[in-house]
């Protein structure tokens, strides 16, 4: 009843309930002019009531009352509609069961006369009863009639009949009801207006199950109590009138008509908040309707902000039109509007208790809730009304584990209301719920409640305590806070605090995404200080600061100092045993960030094994944690370790795979894209494409401008002497090309010899790649040109075929993959060397780590 009489006057005007007038709460409602039509749902709901129950929950003014008119005149309905508007939470039984009835024989539903529910049924003649027992059993009404005459003369005979008739018609209800069933009666009802009418129902029920055509009963704003006589009664008759009876329920809340077991019969059609809010295309139209005409983003950014809410929209049309710029409104509009405050203050919150207006309000800071939490922030006694208050608001929606979300615009009103009423208790609610949070490891909501509440200082421990230093690095995809990445510390304290040592690592790792290295440095040596004046027995929080710090120069230092970098993640790594057990495994980005280091600190060395190992290591550790950018580093160190052994499809293949990698937005500087460059030069260099090689070339010297890498500079140097010698007419002599790496100071020792071979394998497959061009067959290469790796592209492997290779990295025999695949031997053999063929390999592990470097393991 609210809902439809809210569409038809403002919607904050106040409607009073009126006194039990019978026709006035019957009959579908005429179809109103200003509907917004909404086949998507109305069809849903015609299919709905080809089935026994069918619910619309949600919340006041979420447009369920004009859906159910719309569906009604607009579709074909089963049968004739009868439409009972009930008094919301304040139905009372004999006005209920007294409408039902009127109800449908205003739908054109031919029933009996039914006892006068306003009478105690124990005053009723016994005649009466019979004839409904009789009605309920299928005698005849001729024989009831009869009956009637017969007794007329014996009245006090007939209520002594009468009550032995109710109390007989109650045992059997009694006995057909399944044990623990709560539509059973309890109670004597005799002097009690208010109790359940058991005979009525029984007769109803009796009456509906005769029919042939079905019959759809609607009732508009049911809110009954569970166990109440309203509820059990609509319960039994839903139960009793067979398949006639189509029940269309339109509700604030779930109706108590036992859902669950109608959902697990498959006999139950829900149509619930989610449901209900408006799509674009409908807010585009109900906007028509007031004249307003606003661009589709503008439509959009309005839906998204009244959260589909049909009432909040359709108050935000209303001021729209008479607004002088309504695009403007729209950036505006939330829920501290005037007049959606007035209508849900009305509707929604004059009406609860205490207690709930208490855990309503205090709540709203928060934008997800569940029971613990709502009680930490309100209190036990008002939180120990979250059931109800997860029963009776559907404005409050199902997030998933325990977890709700408020409606948007609700939200937005409780949030106004606090600030009125109790301004001074914001910044403790806010810290409560930081505090809980993070004790749960909720760290983005923990932190954004801590910087509510004014406490910089808490949030930086929350970050610095549970090692989330990566997440403000941008060396993962987690977002935390943007207020967090305010700098420079000077204002990011309140003039009450003085920072503290997180405090300052934190500042120091936002000027460092920030690219501000002169305040990163002064921040670091302000931790430095602060944790010199920790006390001992802190031990635990000085080794994550610690630990912190070594993350942050780690990352300042990747780029410009390599040899600080590895110092950097030595201390990292030491620390890494002092977290308590678990702590730096939940946090795989660090540890790849100091593998990624150590690995490109060993293929400096020339130590390429090692470095193969921990590039391997913290590829993999960076794919644990989500971090784009340092699987790319990874991924662009170990293209650059391959081709300088000359490995050049390999390493097109890797530096292929780091250019499809994600880079997160804001990220510090990033030192793959000029070894990537330099990579894919060489390749380049190697078939011979000259002109592309320099394109690359060109673009790794423009990286190495942001990011700074003597080495790969050198690579490139490099790369661009031995494309000079092969343009310059003859082909250089291979002690020309040997010379090359042997002149180069950047080169560690132990590099020199693998780098000498590169080079001649680039300048062999580059003649090769000259011959075919010019048609020339190819020749023997001359000797010394060192190791080639000038292997065809790798094939698609058949489903057979990585089903077998699979199992070789599990080192199972060639027997043993025969039988676990249901195979012949000679057809697992046939199957290898298809493998070996594609990947370009000669041997069982040189497969898997072929197959592992291009990830197809």
């Amino acid at each position: 009843m609210d809902e439809w009489t809210g569409r038809q006057r403002p919607p904050d005007a106040r409607v009073a309930s009126p006194a039990v007038a019978l026709p006035s709460q019957v009959g579908v409602p005429p179809l109103p002019a200003w509907l917004v039509p909404r086949p998507r749902l109305t069809d849903r709901l015609a299919r709905g009531v080809l089935g026994p129950l069918t619910v619309v929950v949600g919340p006041v003014g979420a447009g369920k009352s004009a859906l159910a008119v719309e569906w009604a005149h607009t579709h074909k309905p089963p049968g004739p509609v009868a439409w009972v508007t009930c008094d919301g939470a304040e139905e009372e039984p004999d006005v209920f069961w007294s409408r039902v009835p009127t109800a449908l024989r205003e739908a054109g539903v031919d029933l009996p006369p039914f006892p006068d529910v306003l009478q105690p049924e124990t005053e009723l003649p016994g005649a009466v009863v019979r004839e409904a027992v009789a009605r309920e059993t299928g005698v005849r009404a001729a024989s009831v009639r009869d009956a009637v005459v017969r007794e007329a003369a014996a009245r006090e005979e007939a209520v002594r009949d009468a009550v032995v008739r109710e109390a007989a018609v109650r045992e059997a209800v009694v006995r057909e009801a399944p044990a623990g069933d709560e539509d059973v009666p309890h109670g004597d009802p005799e002097g009690d207006p208010g109790a359940e009418r058991p005979l009525l129902v029984a007769s109803l029920a009796a009456a509906l199950a005769a029919r042939k055509e079905p019959v759809v009963l609607v009732l508009d704003d049911f809110q009954p109590e569970t166990g109440s006589p309203v509820a059990r009664g609509t319960a039994r008759l839903l139960r009793h009138a067979g398949p006639v009876l189509r029940l269309v329920v339109l509700s604030r809340r779930d109706p108590p008509l036992h859902l669950h077991r109608h959902r697990l019969a498959g006999e139950l059609t829900e149509l619930r908040t989610a449901d209900l809010a408006f799509d674009d295309r409908e807010t585009a139209a109900l906007l028509a309707q007031h004249g307003v005409e606003v661009s589709r983003s503008a439509v959009s950014t309005l839906r998204e902000r009244a959260d589909g809410w049909a009432a909040g929209l359709r108050l935000a049309a209303m001021s729209m039109a008479e607004h002088p710029h309504p695009e403007r409104f729209v950036a505006q509009f939330a829920g501290d509007d005037e007049a959606v405050v007035s209508y849900l203050v009305e509707e929604v919150l004059d009406g609860q208790s205490p207690e709930m207006r208490r855990l309503l309000v205090a709540t709203s800071v928060l934008d997800h809730l569940n029971a613990e939490l709502a009680t930490e922030l309100a209190g036990k006694e008002a939180g120990a009304q979250f059931p109800a208050l997860v029963e009776h608001n559907s404005f409050l929606q199902y997030a998933g584990r325990g977890w709700y979300r408020c409606h948007r615009m609700f939200t937005d009103v409780l949030r106004v209301r606090l600030r009125h009423e109790a301004p001074d208790l914001i910044p403790g609610l806010h810290r409560r719920a930081a505090v809980w949070l993070g004790e749960q490891g909720l760290l983005a909501e923990a932190v954004r409640h801590a910087l509510s509440a004014g406490d910089r200082r808490y949030a930086g421990r929350l970050v610095v305590h549970q090692l989330a230093i990566g997440d403000v690095l941008a060396l993962t995809d987690a977002r935390l806070p943007g207020e967090l990445m305010r700098p420079p510390l000077a204002d990011t304290l309140p003039p009450a605090q003085s920072p503290d040592a997180e405090c300052a690592l934190v500042a120091a790792a936002v000027a460092l995404r920030r690219g501000e290295e002169p305040v990163c440095a002064e921040a670091l040596e302000l931790a430095d200080k602060l944790l010199a004046e920790l006390p001992p027995d802190e031990s635990d929080r000085i080794a994550r600061c610690r630990l912190t710090h070594a993350v942050i120069r780690m990352a300042r230092d990747r780029c410009r100092d390599p040899q600080a970098a590895r110092l950097a993640a030595a201390d990292a790594e030491q620390l890494f045993a002092r977290m308590p057990h678990g702590l730096p495994a939940g946090r795989p980005e660090l540890k790849a960030l100091a593998l990624s280091i150590r690995g490109r600190a060993e293929l400096r060395e020339g130590t390429l094994k090692a470095a193969e190992a921990s590039l391997t290591a913290g590829l993999k550790a960076a794919g644990t944690a989500g971090s784009g950018v340092l699987r790319r580093e990874c991924l662009a160190e170990l293209a650059l370790l391959e081709v300088l052994r000359g490995r050049f499809r390999v390493a097109d293949e890797l530096a292929g795979h780091a250019l499809r990698a994600p880079r997160p937005a804001g990220s510090p500087d990033d030192p793959s894209p000029a070894a990537l460059h330099v990579v894919r030069a060489w390749v380049c260099l190697a078939r011979y494409e000259s002109a592309r090689a320099r394109n690359e070339l060109a673009l790794a010297r423009s990286a190495l401008r942001v990011a700074p890498d003597p080495f790969v500079a050198g690579v490139g140097s490099l790369v661009a002497q031995l494309l000079c010698a092969l343009e310059g007419g003859a082909p250089p002599s291979p002690e020309a090309v040997a010379a090359l790496p042997d002149s180069a100071d950047w080169l560690a020792e132990d590099l020199r010899r693998p780098v000498r071979q590169a080079c001649a394998a680039s300048v062999c497959a580059a003649r090769v790649h000259t011959l075919r061009a010019s048609g020339t067959d190819g020749r023997a290469l001359p000797p010394g040109t060192g190791e080639q790796d000038d292997r065809p592209p790798v094939e698609q492997l058949s489903a057979r075929e990585y089903d077998v290779l699979r199992r070789l990295a599990q080192m199972m025999t060639t027997e043993e993959i025969a039988a676990d695949l249901y195979l012949s031997v000679n057809t697992v053999k046939t199957h290898l060397k298809g493998v070996y063929r594609k990947l370009a390999v000669t041997r069982r592990s040189a497969a898997v780590r072929r197959a592992r470097e291009l990830e197809l393991l």
